[in-house]
């Protein structure tokens, strides 16, 4: 890989700034600092505290709700309390840890370094989505303080417009209110990519990660109204008798869902596209080559965007809708597999024959594949109408929907956190640690929800505290695996905090990655770049391993 150097004499925002060569950790160390920040790298770090601490919030519910159903029972929860226990966990996991976690925490810190910017398009503008995101987030404890929400996290009507208790429109308003911080954010990173690349940074030279980046904010940008759309018009119904989904006022219970989930589908893929390019990026530098097809996964990565706005009624099978369009929307989601095969068959082609280094990154990104896999190919049963009938709204669905999320997104997120930890924060943790905490990870997280399939094709409900006593061995099992599982969770909080101290400082390249983000001092600069390089070597291609050599101008 051979890169020279120019002087940036043109630019926005912070490419006109002076350099600061100080690491972006040193620019200042009062809360005021942090608090009124500008630098994408901060920002990203501000976001990890948050999004941290909301994940420890959703994880109460589930504790909740997994040591409610280790008996068929209701010993601990009443039936009000256990529904407003796992809407929470619904609503703070989703909206505020599943969406936000890559995007908000690796997207804004590497975004720039990957295509040789000193920050993003609008840096005022992403300090302003974190600051909504923070609000959306003290609505939602609020709500949480006041007495939680029971309509589930998919707020269905006529749920949430006529039985549900008084809280309803105000964990509405946080959902609404973080919809905000989302589109602000899909916007920047779209204008940085297109505006602010690097002389030389064409499209087809762009990181992995920087594709399904780019794809997860055309769906952020055109998905998110939608759902504020829908929330608003339960504000309408509800709070001012607006007959929109009751039909005794001449509404249409069905619309709610529509515009429910043709937001949420594609919001799966909000999820799951980001941790698509980390996984890249782990398999490409571990197996020491570049990655399989680079354009075929850059042009999957759009493809799953595309195709997921239009298979958002696979969800409602048994609604009512016309049996035509579950026909359509049912091979509309089994097409919508194609490009996600791609990508599972580029990983392995790349592995194939490959000198692999089996590191906790790369174990992170092998599990993501493993428990992706397993889920996409559920989903194919939950996408055929005759199979779904039989398992809709069964535990089988939420084992399916964890698989993907949970097992997906949360695996590969912590697979970037070890990855570009030493870039961050310029230091080892202790491998040895990490690697134990991915086995627990697979094998509690396989405990926890495998048993949910089988249960569920057995015919458990989903959102039910009591249940049979033949099930209850299964809901033990699924029990006993989320408590291996949040071992598996808390271990990365004990001794990554612990490196920043004690660890072994890391050099700007670790592990012999082949991107721009390596190029500079770990942790990066204030402004990045010295000089703003000019790329003269194709991502992803054998000379890219090749010794670097910088330039002056």
């Amino acid at each position: 890989m051979t890169a020279t150097s120019t002087d940036p004499g043109t630019g926005t925002g912070a490419a006109r700034a002076a350099f600061d060569p100080r690491p972006y950790t040193a620019a200042g160390h009062t809360l005021r600092s942090w608090l009124t920040t500008t630098d994408h790298k901060r920002v990203a770090i501000l976001y990890l505290i948050a999004i941290t601490g909301f994940f420890a919030l959703g994880a109460v519910g589930a504790v909740l709700v997994r040591l409610e159903l280790a008996t068929p029972r209701p010993d601990l929860l009443s039936a009000e309390t256990y529904n407003r226990a796992f809407t929470m966990h619904g609503i703070v996991m989703v909206w505020f840890f599943l969406i936000p976690s890559i995007p908000n925490v690796f997207g804004n810190f590497l975004i720039p370094l990957m295509i040789g910017a000193r920050d993003l398009a609008f840096p005022r503008l992403n300090l302003l989505s974190w600051y909504i995101y923070v609000l959306a987030g003290l609505f939602t404890i609020v709500t949480l303080v006041k007495g939680g929400v029971d309509t589930g996290w998919t707020f269905y009507t006529p749920l949430s417009t006529q039985f549900a208790n008084g809280h309803v429109l105000l964990a509405a308003a946080g959902v609404f209110t973080a919809g905000f911080s989302s589109i602000l954010t899909g916007l920047n990173f779209i204008v940085t990519i297109h505006t602010m690349r690097a002389p030389g940074m064409t499209w087809f030279r762009l990181p992995i990660f920087v594709w399904s980046h780019y794809a997860t904010s055309i769906l952020l940008v055109l998905a998110t109204p939608v759902l504020a759309m829908a929330l608003i018009l339960i504000v309408a119904e509800r709070g001012f008798g607006v007959g929109i989904f009751d039909p005794r006022l001449g509404g249409d219970p069905l619309l709610f869902q529509h515009l429910f989930w043709f937001y949420s589908h594609p919001a799966v893929y909000i999820m799951v596209l980001p941790a698509m390019g980390v996984v890249t990026e782990l398999i490409s530098t571990f197996a020491g080559r570049a990655v399989f097809g680079y354009r075929f996964v850059a042009y999957a990565s759009l493809a799953i965007a595309a195709l997921g706005f239009l298979v958002w009624g696979h969800h409602m099978f048994v609604s009512g809708q016309s049996m035509y369009a579950s026909v359509v929307f049912s091979f509309l989601s089994f097409l919508v597999a194609v490009p996600s095969a791609v990508k599972v068959y580029n990983w392995a082609a790349t592995l194939y024959r490959a000198e692999i280094r089996f590191t906790a990154p790369l174990l992170y990104g092998l599990s993501f594949i493993g428990l992706f896999v397993f889920g996409g190919l559920t989903g194919l049963i939950l996408a055929s109408l005759a199979l779904d009938v039989h398992a809709h709204d069964t535990t089988f669905v939420v084992a399916h929907f964890h698989y993907i999320m949970v097992g997906g997104a949360v695996t590969a997120y912590l697979g970037a956190m070890h990855f570009w930890w030493p870039k961050i924060t310029g230091r080892l943790y202790p491998d040895a640690l990490a690697k134990l905490s991915v086995l627990l990870l697979y094998v509690g997280f396989n405990l926890t929800f495998f048993p949910q399939y089988i249960l569920g094709w057995l015919g458990m409900p989903r959102r039910y505290h009591e249940y049979p006593a033949e099930f209850q061995v299964w809901h033990l099992l699924s029990t006993a695996g989320a408590g291996l599982l949040a071992f598996a969770y808390l271990l990365p909080l004990v001794y990554l905090p612990w490196s920043l101290r004690w660890g072994q400082r890391a050099g700007p390249n670790p592990w012999g990655a082949t991107g721009l983000e390596w190029r500079v001092p770990s942790p990066p600069p204030t402004h990045n770049f010295d000089r703003i390089p000019t790329v003269t070597w194709e991502a992803y291609t054998p000379e890219a391993t090749a010794e670097t050599k910088d330039t002056p101008p």
